[in-house]
């Protein structure tokens, strides 16, 4: 592993490679080089404008796949983000490839990733308030603005024809039909993981990511106690309902979302996102 610098950002590569060329964009101030995805991506300042370059082929030291299949998908998300249009996805430019590398731009989007991992050891010794900290500090009702747009998200691309995969990264996202064709080892964090994401050959459908969402929706509401267990398992595990925020109705709604098996879920998304509003109430109206 080495470690290179363009500017005053630095970043760690397995070994080197020249990435001097994006100085012709602009200034550097940001650079993400830890993703299982094999890209590194960098934030590119140019007139008062910013951009977001993600780039694959890059020998980065965290790449759970090769340089190969990294250029591969990234250059499939590119149809993804030309079909799937929302206001809350980041906007696609444009994309190319450059020497060894597959580049796209997007529009930048300040932001701060909630379960940052590479950060955790940093946050055991300087005890500061970490970005999911901040965000569970939040008023309910202002999560649950965040809750609309994730439901929004999510009937937007079903509606076009996609399941998510790995809902951190829409590149892995995938048309239906599809199935799960990497058992254990497909896509996705074990914390949020429905149990056909485990199966070899089971299908993956708008049911998956119903129980995606729903996952995540217990998680901006809850205490999270059994991430070890879930962790260990494989799979999402529900919270307890005396840890839970909102009210043992929403609870239920969330529960039958998340149920192992699949025929119990809801029909569609619409449907689950019409229990949910009706079990939030006027107590918990969204603003």
């Amino acid at each position: 592993m080495i470690t290179q610098k363009i500017g005053d950002i630095s970043f760690k590569l397995k070994e080197y490679q020249d990435f001097r060329w994006l100085n012709n964009y602009g200034k550097v101030f940001l650079v993400i080089d830890e993703t299982g995805s094999g890209c590194i991506s960098f934030g590119i300042s140019k007139d008062d404008k910013k951009y977001f370059f993600k780039i694959a082929g890059a020998k980065t030291i965290e790449a759970e796949i090769s340089e190969e299949e990294s250029i591969k998908l990234l250059k499939e998300a590119v149809v993804k983000y030309k079909e799937i249009k929302h206001d809350n996805l980041i906007k696609y430019i444009d994309s190319f490839f450059y020497q060894e590398f597959f580049v796209v731009i997007y529009e930048f989007a300040l932001g701060e990733c909630l379960f940052d991992h590479w950060n955790f050891e940093r946050y055991k010794k300087t005890k500061e308030i970490t970005p999911l900290m901040k965000f569970k500090s939040l008023p309910i009702k202002k999560r649950l603005n965040v809750v609309e747009k994730l439901f929004s998200f999510f009937e937007t691309f079903i509606d076009c024809g996609y399941v998510a995969v790995d809902f951190y990264d829409i590149d892995l996202f995938r048309k239906l039909p599809t199935k799960n064709d990497l058992g254990k080892n497909y896509f996705g964090t074990k914390r949020l993981k429905a149990p056909e994401e485990n199966e070899l050959g089971a299908i993956i459908d708008e049911a998956t990511s119903e129980f995606t969402l729903a996952a995540i929706i217990f998680d901006m509401f809850s205490d999270v106690e059994n991430i070890s267990e879930r962790y260990e398992k494989g799979i999402f595990i529900p919270n307890k309902l005396e840890t839970f925020e909102l009210s043992e109705e929403v609870y239920r709604v969330l529960i039958k979302a998340v149920s192992y098996e699949r025929r119990n879920r809801y029909k569609t998304i619409k449907e689950f996102h019409k229990e949910f509003l009706k079990a939030i109430g006027e107590n918990e109206t969204i603003e």
